[in-house]
């Protein structure tokens, strides 16, 4: 903020910067840009819902058949257990296979 640095008040600033306040403080008060700081997340937000099936019905699948599709996964996961594993699990099941073929697969 170079209007503080020139002297302005931190309420001003900020004004003329277009910005609020709170975020001038938070940015004086840090010596990082917010552009320079990682913000990768290294937690999950949710439980994993294919923790259950992965290792005892999927792995043995691709195993077998490494060609074997998310899509065809995740119809044999609803096949067998009907109501537990939605259409929007597709997305999750698609980077497990993925990561797997990366790892494991041929």
């Amino acid at each position: 903020m170079a209007l503080r640095k020139a002297g302005d008040s931190q309420t001003v600033a900020a004004a003329r910067s277009g910005f609020s306040e709170r975020s001038g403080r938070r940015i004086d008060a840090d010596r990082m840009l917010p552009s320079q700081q990682d913000r990768t997340r290294r937690y999950r937000t949710r439980r994993d819902p294919l923790v259950a099936v992965w290792r005892q019905e999927l792995v043995p699948l691709l195993r077998a058949v490494p060609g074997l599709r998310a899509t065809t996964l995740l119809e044999e996961l609803q096949r067998q257990h009907p109501g537990e594993y939605p259409d929007r699990l597709l997305r999750s099941l698609q980077r497990r296979v993925a990561e797997w073929r990366a790892l494991e697969g041929p």
